[in-house]
């Protein structure tokens, strides 16, 4: 390999890119705009689900257990109801969420010791809102069962009563529960991965179209050389993407940053070059600008998107699935890395598995692709 003509690739790369400004700016604008877009919008936390009653017995323990809902931030008191067909009537046009009853002598069960039964209504029709609000619904209860109970125990024994388990919970790293705060870094490699397959997919396939590739046949170029020097100007505009990315995540949506710049730089760097070695790859085996933008969009977006860890946890998936993760999807080491440095402030040490699969899959796309450029200059 010959630095000169390494050089001298890059260089009508740059050219090439600097002369379509347009393409440029929209491989710029186009993380910023799908971060502000997504970290807007794409959230999984669950407050304040409206929340419709109906209270037969109406005494103050109701309406004390009542409270517990109403000072909380998960939930919203908005509808007081007579019956069922008005609950339901809420929960069917999506005005409430979920439903209780609490039926009649619910306070002269209490003061008797007994267990009034409350009915908790759910709209099963969102069944990850479902699954949290019963989450919530729990907790809730619980407490004021605990309070309960230690009040009856209290005036049993005339004497304060201290219950035998204090839970007192602690969150890590995200003690809020922000969905945000892991959403955002996951987003950043899910952006970076589609941004930078897309934006080498198209290099080599450019000049499969203009008929370029025939002219280099003869020349000294090696394709490791023409791969190479292709990726520079790309790289260079990956870690500018990456750069905002970071910065947009940390000053505008405030996501907490507790591990180490450099190391964030440095691994980014590695996963950037996975990505763009299998645009590289895509862009020789496609022939076609039109082909190979498509092929690079629909194996990177939603691999990364579902395969990743972004959004769904991959333990839970099939091991066929797994391990196609773990084959085709480079983005799920990046999320591992970047949720890993941001929230956790982890070393090298934490995650030296994915840095070596990313190498080893950045590793193979280069491989691969100068072999199958290496068959077209012959």
């Amino acid at each position: 390999m010959k630095i000169r003509r390494l050089r001298a690739v890059a260089r009508k790369e740059f050219i090439h890119v600097l002369r379509d400004k347009r393409s440029l700016g929209l491989s710029i604008l186009i993380p910023v705009m799908l971060l502000f877009l997504f970290g807007y919008a794409l959230s999984l936390d669950v407050d304040r689900i409206p929340l419709a009653v109906i209270d037969r017995d109406a005494s103050f323990q109701s309406r004390e257990f009542l409270s517990s809902f109403q000072g909380s931030r998960y939930f919203s008191l908005n509808y007081y109801c007579s019956n069922y067909r008005e609950v339901e009537e809420l929960i069917d046009a999506r005005k409430a969420l979920a439903g209780i009853v609490i039926p009649p002598e619910f306070s002269r069960k209490i003061f008797c010791g007994k267990n009034p039964e409350i009915q908790v209504l759910l709209d099963g029709s969102d069944s990850t809102t479902a699954g949290i609000a019963m989450g919530y619904f729990n907790a809730i209860s619980m407490q004021y069962n605990a309070e309960v109970l230690k009040s009856r125990m209290e005036t049993a024994i005339s004497a304060r009563f201290v219950l035998p388990v204090d839970m007192r919970p602690r969150v890590l790293y995200n003690p809020e529960l922000k969905s945000r705060n892991f959403i955002v870094p996951g987003l950043i490699a899910l952006i970076m991965m589609v941004i930078a397959a897309l934006l080498t997919s198209q290099t080599v396939s450019r000049e499969w179209e203009n008929g370029n590739l025939e002219l280099l046949k003869p020349s000294p170029l090696l394709p490791s050389e023409m791969i190479l020097g292709k990726l520079i100007p790309y790289f260079v505009i990956g870690m500018t993407d990456v750069a905002i990315s970071i910065f947009i995540g940390i000053e505008v949506f405030d996501v907490p940053f507790r591990g180490s710049l450099t190391l964030l730089f440095a691994l980014s760097s590695l996963f950037l070059l996975s990505a763009l070695s299998m645009g590289i790859f895509i862009s020789v085996a496609a022939k076609s600008q039109l082909v190979s933008a498509q092929f690079a969009l629909v194996t990177t977006f939603l691999p990364a998107f579902l395969l990743s860890g972004f959004i769904f946890d991959i333990n839970n998936m099939p091991a066929v699935v797994r391990l196609l993760s773990r084959i085709a999807v480079p983005a799920r080491y990046f999320v591992t890395i970047i949720k890993a440095i941001y929230l956790k402030g982890n070393g090298f040490s934490f995650f030296a598995a994915e840095v070596i699969s990313l190498f080893v899959f950045a590793i193979v796309m280069l491989i691969v692709a100068e072999r199958k450029l290496k068959n077209i200059f012959r």
